[in-house]
């Protein structure tokens, strides 16, 4: 018997297969079938499918393996065709979300969600959020959630559910009125973005605040191992990962108690990791970019949808003895680098394990400008208490071998600006960047 607690996607898993357990071979050969019939569904069904994959029609899907045989849908794709890949009636649609674009071309995302979609999301949240809380549990929800359908209103949603008691908060503004909610609602659970919730604990321990937290759920945003590290020295809270996006119905995977990657929902998505440039599979192990493929969506299925993130497949069972797949932490997004030449690159991965390892850093934004003969990156950032910042701030960019060799060789300018966290953070802040001006 496993002395780790297994992830509660087993359960939800083998209940989708047909059973109380389920071995990785039975979960194969259930989503074998489900794929089959998704890609049938598309091609009945869906306009844009039925063109992309024209090709495809009769084509035999003998094993997981033979996906690898068709093409790719891109973000792109959503963004210029997105009506057109459903396959219900948009009568049938309860939920439709826009995503903004950040790339060069204006357009935006759309997202088409059926009821049963809905309540797919809802059973991920009540069984995912069942690995950190327990019936009667209060837990604090640091997501927007003022609209219906959005993230924070659905795991309110889900929570109430299973028993537990969500208290709804939007994004931090305040450091101290979120820090006095905790104290007042005795919440032992937070649920939010990873910089948020970290500039939250070292402005609480700033002003000496004992605080409930036991456990911590991060979410919106990669994961630095810095943060994860600094909420438990100074809560001594378990912290949880989760992986998840709009265009999956926002779950995708939660870690178990071994916190050993996300276990992988695969009872509802395939998942592959391909070579960036050439799409040709990785094996388990090797780092490329996640491509998903819904397995029980009708509304709007995705097949071979490329996400843009970066990470692999951690090879081997996990200590808690459960045979979903589990997925590394995302290293950074596909078109998150930043080039220096010969000097190679860094990522907002890299600033942030750098940069938060500053004792009493609650925040920074990077900007790199490319426009001249020496690339520029500007870091603004704020202490808990700022003397002797710059200092702080050069040096931990030094550990980042690419800039500080950028540096040494005069190809790379840096500008610090370090100022004193006034208890105030940036409206939004869940999906962080690092703003290029070319």
């Amino acid at each position: 018997m496993s002395a780790i607690a297994r992830t509660r996607l087993d359960a939800w898993a083998a209940e989708k297969i047909g059973g109380t357990a389920f071995s990785r071979e039975q979960l194969e050969r259930y989503q074998l079938a489900k794929l089959r019939a998704t890609v049938d569904w598309a091609l009945d069904n869906s306009p844009f499918y039925r063109d992309l994959l024209a090709g495809r029609a009769g084509t035999s899907l003998d094993s997981l393996a033979d996906l690898s045989l068709f093409p790719f849908t891109t973000a792109d794709d959503l963004r210029r065709h997105g009506p057109r890949f459903l396959c219900v009636s948009q009568s049938d649609i309860s939920r439709v979300v826009t995503l903004d674009s950040s790339g060069t071309t204006g357009a935006a995302k759309r997202l088409y969600f059926t009821p049963a979609d809905r309540e797919a999301t809802l059973a991920f949240f009540s069984y995912g959020m069942a690995n950190l809380v327990e019936k009667g549990d209060k837990v604090l929800i640091l997501l927007p959630g003022e609209r219906p359908g959005g993230v924070g209103d659905l795991l309110a949603t889900a929570l109430q559910r299973g028993g537990i008691r969500p208290v709804p908060h939007g994004f931090v503004r305040s450091l101290s009125a979120t820090l006095a909610v905790i104290a007042r609602e005795q919440t032992g659970c937070l649920v939010g973005a990873p910089a948020q919730v970290l500039a939250l604990a070292r402005w609480a321990e700033s002003d000496g605040l004992a605080l409930p937290v036991k456990s911590v759920l991060l979410s919106t945003d990669h994961v630095p191992r810095i943060v994860v590290s600094e909420l438990k020295r100074i809560w001594g809270c378990d912290v949880f990962e989760h992986y998840g996006m709009t265009e999956l119905g926002l779950g995708g995977g939660t870690d178990c108690a071994a916190h050993a990657g996300c276990h992988l929902h695969e009872a509802d998505f395939l998942f592959e990791i391909v070579d960036p440039a050439t799409g040709v599979p990785m094996p388990a192990g090797e780092e490329g970019e996640v491509v998903v493929t819904t397995l029980v969506r009708r509304g709007m299925p995705l097949i071979r949808y490329r996400t843009g993130d970066i990470s692999r497949i951690i090879p081997g069972p996990c200590l808690c003895g459960s045979p979903l797949r589990r997925l590394a932490p995302v290293a950074r997004r596909k078109d998150g680098f930043v080039a220096l030449g010969g000097h190679g690159g860094f990522t907002l991965a890299d600033l942030d394990e750098a940069l938060f390892a500053i004792p009493g850093l609650t925040g920074f934004t990077a900007a790199v400008d490319n426009r001249r003969r020496a690339t520029r990156l500007t870091i603004t950032a704020s202490l808990a208490a700022a003397p002797g910042g710059e200092r702080k701030l050069s040096a931990a960019l030094e550990t980042v071998p690419a800039i500080r060799h950028a540096r040494q060789a005069g190809d790379l300018a840096v500008a610090l600006t370090v100022g004193r966290c006034r208890g105030e953070l940036e409206p939004g802040a869940a999906k962080r960047a690092i703003v290029e001006l070319n």
